[in-house]
């Protein structure tokens, strides 16, 4: 991504000024999430409620020009890109510290949605209702030539009214080129597509061409988890379910799915990934499956009332040790979070 986009280049990055974020108007409250390299934070920035997502810049300088070029990433596909079904974008700062905020959804990730319900499942309209969802931000984003590359549930974010799904965290986003080179074996290992492999294992950052299709094949593995709610490739590792699908062409059973559903998932892992369909095609399959389902909700669905969870997922690229720990920073309330505890002055507490 060149210096056009205004956020960086070669390793440096400036802030749009309709995105810079005044810190002295954000207040933090408490932790709903926490990564490898950054922790989540319900907040407030000028009287609206939101999410605060503060990255830890690391401790050498290959993990410092690591962490800028991903937040810088990060900002610019989140700035680039407005749909429903993705999380909004509210502004960022990079100093004090790198700084992240973005609409604040109650409803929790779609995988604590999922295993609170367990062992009932989603009743099917709902789960294509939610792949919808995906589906139509998945378009969206490749529309603009920007590719996810970490779609899984937890990443996925509901509304409180758990009926509609945003698609979040965008650190492992890239523009797709047809000459880049992009890192492979990024993203998490069970919803990963096989081309991000090699039959020969890459070394840690080795290069390999592969294009948008890699969402639709996480996209399958989200549905067939969405359709079951079970983990795909129950049983395996990570590493195992990786290997699996990537050099004995394993996938999750679809046997048990109609037709047309199982037609959806099947064409979406399929190994070659020219052969996969895109997104506005998944939309118009799905769209038709369920003009054809005319079913109504079944009695034994779970239904799970709206609690906070974790905003973002805990493998979400992030940070660990930017501001300092609760019991020692010194609060200024601002006033009381609806889950308890009170806000505190963001500016005051990082200097």
């Amino acid at each position: 991504m060149g210096s056009g986009n205004g956020f960086y280049s070669g390793g440096e990055f400036d802030l749009e000024a309709k995105w810079l974020i005044d810190p002295k108007l954000l207040f933090v409250g408490p932790k709903i999430g926490e990564g490898a390299h950054a922790k989540v934070y319900e907040g407030k920035y000028k009287n609206q409620n939101v999410a605060i997502k503060i990255i830890n810049k690391g401790d050498t300088p290959e993990e410092v020009a690591k962490i800028e070029g991903r937040f810088g990433r990060e900002i610019a596909m989140l700035s680039k890109v407005q749909h429903k079904n993705l999380v909004k974008f509210i502004g960022a700062c990079k100093a004090p510290i790198m700084v992240i905020v973005t609409e604040l959804l109650t409803g929790g990730t779609l995988r604590k949605y999922l295993v609170n319900m367990r062992p009932r499942g989603l009743d099917t309209r709902v789960a294509i209702g939610f792949a919808l969802d995906i589906a139509c931000a998945m378009e969206c984003l490749h529309s603009h030539g920007i590719i996810h590359r970490d779609l899984k549930p937890e990443n996925l974010l509901l509304t409180a009214d758990h009926k509609s799904v945003k698609l979040a965290d965008f650190g492992l986003a890239r523009e797709e080129s047809l000459t880049e080179m992009m890192t492979a074996e990024t993203g998490t290992y069970r919803w990963m597509a096989p081309e991000l492999y090699s039959t020969v294992t890459l070394r840690q950052g080795e290069k390999k061409h592969y294009n948008h299709k890699v969402d639709a094949y996480s996209f399958a593995i989200v549905l067939w988890e969405l359709v079951h709610n079970k983990m795909p490739f129950e049983g395996m590792s990570n590493l195992q379910a990786a290997y699996a699908a990537a050099f004995k062409n394993v996938r999750p059973s679809a046997d048990d799915l109609p037709e047309d559903l199982a037609l959806i998932v099947t064409s979406c892992w399929k190994e070659d990934p020219n052969a996969r369909p895109n997104f506005s095609q998944i939309i118009q399959m799905l769209l038709h499956y369920l003009s054809t389902t005319h079913s109504p909700p079944s009695e034994s669905v779970a239904t799970i009332p709206p609690r906070m969870f974790n905003v973002f997922g805990p493998d979400s690229p992030g940070t660990s040790t930017l501001i300092k720990k609760e019991d020692e920073t010194p609060k200024t309330p601002l006033q009381n979070s609806p889950r308890g505890g009170s806000f505190s002055c963001f500016y005051q507490c990082c200097w």
